[in-house]
């Protein structure tokens, strides 16, 4: 099961991902709510997957292309050792921009004040 929670910032969306990305309603979840986001930064939070499966991989390279082709940057945050892993495993781990929580924090502070101390 996947849990997503939503917080959209001003010039920033974050995505927060819980549990499994493994079956294919998880993995259409997950296009379904990026793809439904008004924002040119939309940072996918994937520090609580427990686990991805192929068609989770899959979805996530589908979706870094989708989101490059329509001018938005996709940033993933802090994720998990397996999703990790298996982008490593697939050699798509380079085609992903990997946001350190310094970065983040920095992108979170220029989009909504209450993130600037700690940027």
């Amino acid at each position: 099961m996947l849990a997503i929670h939503v917080e959209n910032l001003r010039d920033l969306t974050v995505i927060e991902c819980k549990g499994r990305i493994v079956l294919s309603d998880a993995v259409f979840k997950l296009r379904n709510v990026v793809q439904a986001q008004d924002s040119p930064v939309i940072a996918l939070d994937l520090s609580e997957v427990k686990a991805i499966g192929g068609g989770g991989l899959g979805m996530l390279a589908y979706l870094e292309r989708w989101t490059r082709e329509n001018d938005i940057q996709l940033k993933l945050f802090c994720p998990s050792k397996p999703v990790l892993e298996g982008l490593a495993q697939n050699r798509s781990i380079s085609n992903f921009d990997i946001a350190s929580f310094h970065e983040m924090m920095t992108v979170m502070g220029r989009s909504d004040s209450r993130y600037r101390a700690a940027a």
